[in-house]
């Protein structure tokens, strides 16, 4: 996915720690596995949910590329509670003649199964439109049935407009253009989201949604249009959405979402924008709806981000922590909601720089132990998706 470099921004302050034990992934990972054998196809962005029984229901897109491939399908797979494997990859979703990305599966408040990702209508990210199945028999073999099939369309008003603009004075002076007679960026930005059509389609999923205790539901979303995200937000278990106001930064794409303990949103984004690559970092204090304008966090980043509170109310951070590819991936753990990261230990990391480990998935399950897929890469040839399971009280000790 494109990337501009054209801005600097500021760093918000934060505190990262590495671990001064010797923590071997010997002694925190319990269980690790391919989830398939190598293939040749073009394998990524996985999402991983625990269902009710105990299954583990995986998804990715799979095809001869990406957004220019027309024969990219979303396939599954089914790792049955108590099982060994990993079921043989079944299909999940594939609109013909249009590549399908980026799935996210979720469970809502009523445990009805959502499979959510975008069609690339004409073989562009910005053309993306949002897509969504969902199933009440999914605790079966192979693919889940399903009920139920739609898009989901959004209509940002002139707020959104307003906002971009409002936003960006909030940021630090940026006077970087592409060229001496070109627009500003920060301009051409604020100009194309006045756009109605602009800024209603190319919204595209990455991460799970964050769910709140009153059931409503948080669907993090971005544009690399726009190159910033929004929220689309459903208050009644998954059937209507509205968009939230967006999250406006210089390049803040693929948010993951954690609620704090006094009810803040805090969102984790990818680095889109120009160096130094860092996480940006935008709160919510009024549950998801609006969102203040990005900072740029110290943890390195140049691929993927993931989120997470654990049970016992630790934050978790697990993404590519360098600036220079994905040969590596790692996990930080926090006890003072995301302030400083007292733990962080890799999960990959090749020294020769070789290999590509993103877009990673993360989910807890009942017993503590975190659940985590992403894309697997160590040759041109050799590509997977790789499942992890680790025990986060091995790291914290």
């Amino acid at each position: 996915m494109k990337k501009a470099t054209l801005f600097l921004i500021f760093i918000f302050p934060i505190t990262i720690s590495v671990l001064s034990q010797n923590k071997t992934k010997q002694n925190f990972i319990i269980h690790e596995e391919l989830i398939f054998p190598y293939q040749n196809e073009h394998v990524h962005g996985s999402s991983l949910v625990i269902l009710p029984d105990g299954d583990k229901l995986a998804a990715w897109f799979q095809g001869s590329g990406e957004r220019t491939a027309d024969d990219v399908r979303i396939m599954g797979s089914r790792l049955k509670k108590g099982a060994k494997n990993w079921s043989t990859p079944f299909l999940m979703a594939d609109t013909k003649g249009i590549p399908d990305c980026n799935p996210v599966l979720f469970l809502n408040r009523e445990k009805t199964l959502f499979l959510v990702w975008i069609a690339v209508q004409a073989n562009q990210w910005e053309n993306s439109i949002l897509k969504f199945r969902t199933s009440s028999h999914f605790e079966t073999e192979g693919a889940p049935e399903w009920d139920w099939q739609d898009n989901i369309l959004l209509k940002p008003d002139d707020s959104f407009a307003k906002e971009v603009e409002n936003k960006f004075k909030d940021l630090p002076e940026n006077n970087s253009g592409w060229a001496a007679y070109a627009p500003l960026y920060d301009d051409m930005i604020i100009e194309a989201s006045k756009d109605l059509l602009k800024r209603s389609i190319g919204w595209m999923t990455r991460i799970h949604p964050l769910i709140l205790e009153s059931g409503k539901i948080l669907l993090p979303l971005y544009s690399d249009g726009l190159n910033m995200s929004l929220v689309a937000i459903s208050n009644d278990d998954g059937n209507t959405w509205n968009p939230s106001l967006p999250i406006v930064g210089r390049g803040p794409i693929q948010p993951a979402l954690v609620q704090k303990q006094n009810g803040e949103i805090l969102a984790f984004m990818r680095d889109s924008g120009d160096p130094p690559s860092r996480v940006h970092k935008s709160i919510s204090k009024d549950q998801g709806e609006s969102w203040s304008a990005t900072t740029k966090t110290e943890i390195p980043n140049t691929a993927s981000v993931e989120l997470l509170r654990m049970h016992d109310g630790k934050f978790v951070f697990l993404g590519n922590d360098i600036v220079d590819g994905r040969y590596q991936l790692s996990l930080y753990i926090s006890d003072d909601e995301g302030e400083s990261w007292k733990w962080k230990v890799r999960i990959e990391d090749e020294a020769n720089k070789d290999g590509s480990f993103s877009y990673p998935c993360l989910v807890q399950d009942e017993k503590g132990l975190l659940h985590m897929t992403y894309s697997y890469r160590k040759k041109e040839t050799e590509k997977s998706i790789k499942y992890v399971v680790l025990d986060p009280k091995k790291i914290t000790k």
